[in-house]
């Protein structure tokens, strides 16, 4: 009996390992149709109809992909995967923190939000790690940009920066100008608390830092650090 259940649990591990390994291959050139996450939404009567139109990086801002950057992972061009100095300072910083401070990188956020479901779980945190581990493996810099700006929750039933551009500016990404993307990537962390229509101080506030930080920077996304294979 326990032999059956070893070669059976085997077997199952071993489906995982192949599909995973399948879906990565697949989204590393074709665009991500539906994510988990908004099949949940969708399923919520309160959300209604999904809004997200699938763009190549080549038709989004400069400034948006520089946004979202210093607003989610400053050291994204530098890790693979996983900014193990920025998971010590969070684990440092939460000891006397009302609210606890999350460390994930753009890799990660990637493959939670492509792959998995959002509730926290230490199942959930595994598989993120391995989904993590093949993203980064097979796919550039550069696409796990692309797929990271046009998978992520920008409001209520809103995905992506294009369809975000469009319903909040009446302009494609890739017009977004400097203080419209900042004010998108304001919003990310908390897409449904947070409002780009209607930003309040604390939004103003992490736009008037992300811009700073944009400024920083040059306000130049080094791309050509994304594009390795």
């Amino acid at each position: 009996m326990l032999r059956k259940l070893g070669i059976w649990l085997l077997k199952l591990l071993a489906a995982f390992v192949l599909l995973s390994l399948l879906l990565t291959l697949v989204y590393r050139w074709m665009p991500v149709p539906v994510t988990p996450l908004m099949l949940l939404r969708w399923a919520d009567p309160d959300v209604g109809k999904l809004r997200k139109d699938w763009v190549p990086l080549e038709k989004i801002s400069d400034y948006m992909i520089l946004a979202v950057i210093v607003q989610e992972d400053q050291n994204f061009f530098e890790h693979e995967g996983f900014d193990f100095k920025a998971i010590r300072k969070a684990i440092e910083e939460n000891k006397t923190r009302k609210r606890p401070r999350g460390a994930s990188t753009i890799s990660q956020q990637t493959a939670k939000n492509v792959f998995l479901w959002p509730q926290r779980s230490w199942i959930r945190k595994g598989l993120e790690v391995w989904f993590t581990f093949l993203i980064e493996t097979f796919w550039t810099k550069r696409r796990i940009l692309e797929v990271y700006l046009n998978v992520i929750e920008t409001g209520r039933g809103i995905y992506g920066v294009e369809a975000a551009a469009r319903i909040y500016f009446g302009k494609p990404a890739s017009a977004l100008a400097a203080q419209e993307a900042a004010l998108i990537a304001a919003v990310i962390p908390s897409p449904l608390r947070y409002s780009v229509l209607e930003p309040g101080p604390y939004v103003r506030r992490r736009q008037a830092w992300i811009l700073n930080q944009m400024r920083l920077w040059g306000m130049k996304v080094p791309l050509d650090k994304a594009s390795r294979d």
